[in-house]
């Protein structure tokens, strides 16, 4: 009999590929039938939540989770200081060359654009409207990564939940950190050359920097030969108007960053870092995409199945939207999956996912294998049960459920989790 390649094979049953394709299903209703969208979306999230809340009294690796908090909080702590520096980085690579540039730097040639374009004229329309199609997106790739990390008080996939959390926080936070440094090193144009205009409200002029470091080397090939030659910024910068410099007491060293104007210059703190939105010139790599990638990798390697497969699937569904719709050039996509694959898969070396308990068990079985033989020849039940106990003690896997300490750390856990999926829901439901 032919074997299923690994990725098909479910951990535990089918219930969570189900529960993963529906909520896929029902929010795109939105495109469809509104309607059903607001009748059908509230209703199956609502089922999820009573379905997960009931299954806490019966879950058995309490002990487990609480040993994976202290990794979950600071992987979350790591991630959040992450998400800082990528939010500062993304605002600087606009601010510093000034809204002209940004408006007028032409888009760079890109094959995975004019791959898209010549599909479009050779597919069948149905599947180029596929194709477009805005089937998933960034909160639904994290609302994912959500339902298989509750799976575990459902036994699909293996506990400790927050230690696949904190897994998927941790490799989320060292590819931010990577993508940020990527992406500052290189200045490069947007493939959407109006968004700085629509977005940031930055000075036209190039920021003293660049005008002294860049802008007389731009264009004139024989500076550029000079400057190459000279290793000397000879250039005399031309007059621009002046800098604005608020007063931002102990945060003032990050003006030169960002550049705030007169009209938003006022801190608490800078309108919250002006809510983080996405950034205007190309980041290489794709943050979209890497989010998209760890999903599938942490559903592949977690749970398995055809719904793997399927995530896989909306993987590439969303790769190819991020070049079609310009929000990425091609190298960024292609960048964000390797990357993603290949920090999934360092960080699977060293992190203590999974509980360990089972392993301890049954190394102590092993030790105790001859004393079970001999009781059973005897037929001794007795002497098999006090073994049998013996072995649970010394691996402290059984759990004492009427421990108040642990009912609390339980009920803060499910209602810690669901006001993260309540935030994140909440504050990624626009990509």
């Amino acid at each position: 009999m032919k074997r299923l390649p690994a990725i098909l094979k479910n951990r535990r049953g089918g219930g969570l590929g189900f529960a993963a394709i529906a909520y896929i299903g029902v929010d795109y209703l939105r495109f469809i039938s509104p309607a059903w969208h607001d009748r059908l979306q509230p209703a199956l999230w609502t089922i999820l939540a009573i379905a997960a809340i009931i299954r806490v009294p019966f879950y058995k690796h309490w002990s487990s989770e609480l040993r994976s908090a202290i990794p979950f909080i600071f992987a979350m702590i790591f991630l959040l200081s992450a998400l800082l520096f990528e939010a500062i980085s993304v605002r600087s690579v606009t601010a510093v060359l000034g809204l002209e540039w940004n408006s007028d730097a032409s888009p760079l040639p890109d094959v995975g654009q004019w791959l898209v374009l010549s599909l479009n004229e050779k597919l069948p329309q149905t599947v180029v409207n596929i194709l477009r199609a805005r089937i998933i997106g960034l909160h639904h790739f994290l609302m994912l990564f959500i339902m298989l990390a509750f799976s575990v008080l459902f036994e699909s996939v293996e506990a400790p939940g927050l230690g696949l959390g904190a897994r998927f926080m941790f490799t989320m936070g060292i590819g931010r950190l990577l993508r940020a440094i990527t992406f500052i090193s290189t200045i490069l144009p947007s493939a959407r050359p109006w968004c700085a205009s629509a977005r940031f409200l930055v000075p036209q002029h190039p920021h003293p920097w660049a005008q002294k470091y860049y802008v007389p080397y731009a264009t004139d090939s024989n500076a550029i030969r000079n400057v190459i030659n000279w290793d000397t910024a000879y250039a005399d910068p031309r007059e621009y108007d002046p800098e604005f410099r608020p007063d931002w007491g102990s945060m003032s060293f990050l003006i030169d960053f960002l550049r705030p104007t007169a009209p938003e210059g006022s801190s608490a703190w800078y309108h919250l870092l002006k809510k983080a939105s996405g950034g205007c010139n190309d980041l290489i790599y794709s943050g979209h995409m890497l989010v998209a990638v760890l999903t599938a990798m942490a559903w592949t390697e977690a749970y398995g199945g055809y719904s793997s497969a399927l995530i896989w699937i909306f993987v590439i569904h969303s790769a190819q939207r991020e070049i079609r719709e310009r929000h990425h050039y091609s190298v960024d996509v292609v960048v964000a999956i390797y990357v993603g694959i290949m920090l999934w898969k360092m960080t699977g070396l060293f992190w203590p996912m999974k509980d360990q308990s089972k392993a301890t068990r049954l190394s102590r079985l092993e030790k105790i294998q001859g004393r079970l033989m001999r009781a059973a020849k005897d037929d001794d039940i007795e002497e098999i049960r006090e073994l049998l106990k013996e072995v649970e003690v010394s691996c402290h896997v059984r759990e004492n459920s009427s421990s108040k300490a642990m009912w609390l750390f339980s009920g803060g856990t499910i209602i810690f989790t669901l006001s993260m999926v309540l935030l994140a829901f909440t504050l990624t439901s626009d990509g």
